[in-house]
């Protein structure tokens, strides 16, 4: 039998688009970090221009000391030139009320709890809900039923956000406000709701993931002891895919942290501090979305709003680099 032989130029062309492809990664890998970095800078300068470049007011122009009444003009020439502290000013005030004439406040906590609560409410539906949809996807489902219900998963994920802020507005909002007496329904609760199901399809992907990496052979082992397959399922298949089940959530939390459109349109914008879920509340990324258009360039109140996206960027980014270590310490344990 004759050996076949090997086509010295294809080989060459085949090596030379391989050497092509992996440069084009590799610039695009570095040029994510840059763009990466690039953001945290320019967040950064503008941040620490607020909390110790100082307070820049222009003067009143004639005009405006016409128009405006006597008190304004005092309030507007009195107020204080030291920009607020970082933490008792920033981080540790529940008050946000830039635009106040005497006393302007700069208070980041409520805009703070509001964000975690949605989130930490839309991680509490989405989590079980992702991971039972995921182990059905990965054990139980087969044929047409299985494509059509990853389909109807990919096409959440396709949803723009601001239709699911309809939804809130129109559906979940409603059905909340006749539960529980609350007009609206405008709330944190509607708001960790429509969280949980955007986050609901990145959940759904990596845990169908985690399950899919686990040896078959743990499986087969379990079953040959005897074991059904709902606790082959519970006690071998989960514990093993535990580390990507882990990170599945975690990459749902910063999906849904830093989501803006669906909670500027469902949760209420009332930058106060949230009591209980049914209260109205103002998240981070919807505050920044609402102020930034209309401050006025340069202000202490515009600086701050880049120190809430800085404070945004690394949650966030902390979130995706626990996310990106728990997926690496499965790799290594199973790959």
């Amino acid at each position: 039998m004759a050996r076949s032989r090997i086509d010295p130029r294809r080989e060459r062309r085949r090596r030379a688009w391989d050497a092509i492809f992996e440069r084009m990664i590799q610039v695009a890998g570095v040029f994510s970090v840059l763009v990466l970095l690039a953001i945290f800078a320019l967040l950064t300068v503008n941040a620490v221009h607020a909390f110790f470049g100082g307070i820049e007011m222009a003067p009143l122009t004639p005009q405006e000391r016409i128009e405006l009444s006597e008190a304004t003009v005092e309030a507007l020439e009195s107020r204080p030139t030291e920009p607020p502290s970082v933490f008792r000013g920033f981080l540790a005030n529940a008050v946000w009320a830039p635009t106040a004439l005497e006393h302007p406040s700069y208070g980041v906590l409520a805009l703070l709890v509001a964000t975690l609560l949605t989130t930490l409410g839309a991680i509490v539906v989405s989590a079980p809900v992702g991971i039972a949809v995921a182990a059905w996807l990965a054990f139980e489902a087969r044929g047409r039923v299985r494509e059509m219900v990853k389909f109807g998963v990919e096409l959440i994920a396709a949803i723009p956000s601001v239709v699911v802020g309809f939804l809130g507005i129109q559906v979940f909002g409603p059905l909340i406000g006749i539960a529980f007496d609350r007009p609206g329904g405008l709330s944190v609760l509607n708001g960790a709701v429509l969280l949980a199901i955007m986050a609901l399809p990145t959940i759904v992907s990596i845990s169908e993931d985690a399950f899919a990496a686990v040896p078959k052979s743990l499986l087969q082992g379990s079953l040959a002891l005897g074991a059904d397959r709902w606790q082959t399922l519970l006690r071998v298949s989960a514990p093993a895919a535990r580390s990507g089940l882990v990170a599945a959530v975690m990459l749902g939390t910063g999906r849904a942290i830093g989501e803006t459109m669906t909670v500027l349109m469902a949760t209420g914008n009332v930058a106060l501090m949230p009591h209980s879920l049914l209260d109205p509340v103002r998240t981070m990324t919807a505050t920044i979305a609402i102020e930034l258009g209309e401050v006025a360039s340069g202000t202490t109140h515009y600086f701050m709003l880049f120190a809430i996206g800085l404070l945004l960027f690394i949650i966030t980014l902390g979130v995706n680099l626990a996310a990106d270590w728990v997926q690496r310490r499965q790799e290594r344990m199973y790959g």
